[in-house]
């Protein structure tokens, strides 16, 4: 049996500075990414593609997609096999090139979760559940660079 999901988003411009796109550099890359009943997201481009720093960008946004979906997936499983997480960062990174052509393509991304588990006994366990993670992750399947892991996992102390 077959179930979907689907979603909806509204992606709108709002850099256009008086003369649309007339040159490269005439626009802004600024926009509004909102769902119904979500707050607001400002986007822009990268700082290195004329973007608003100050802004999330498409490829931060990437890289974040992936980051999240790991984290919700491991504390998922983590939950399933009675480990219990008290803590959970994720010092995500992201490698994309440019090809002469003008385009590019992301190469990697490194997820490097740091996850606290609550019982000394269970760190070992709660180490190995990554990969379950990594193969539950909807993001990490839908994206044809590789994800590595580098996970920690410490005990409270």
């Amino acid at each position: 049996m077959k179930i979907e999901h689907h979603y909806d988003v509204r992606v709108a411009w709002t850099g256009n500075r008086g003369t649309g796109t007339s040159d490269y550099r005439a626009y802004g890359r600024d926009h509004v990414v909102s769902a119904a009943g979500k707050h607001p997201l400002e986007g822009s481009s990268d700082r290195t593609f004329h973007g608003d720093a100050d802004r999330w960008n498409p490829e931060e946004l990437l890289l974040t997609a992936l980051s999240q979906c790991h984290m919700l997936s491991y504390l998922h499983v983590a939950a399933r096999n009675g480990v219990v997480v008290v803590g959970y960062t994720d010092d995500a990174t992201g490698t994309m090139v440019q090809t002469k052509e003008g385009g590019g393509h992301f190469t990697e991304a490194r997820l490097r979760p740091r996850v606290t588990v609550a019982d000394p006994s269970q760190v070992e366990l709660a180490q190995s559940l990554h990969a379950e993670a990594a193969r539950e992750c909807f993001i990490a399947a839908s994206v044809n660079f590789p994800v590595r892991h580098e996970p920690e996992t410490v005990a409270v102390p």
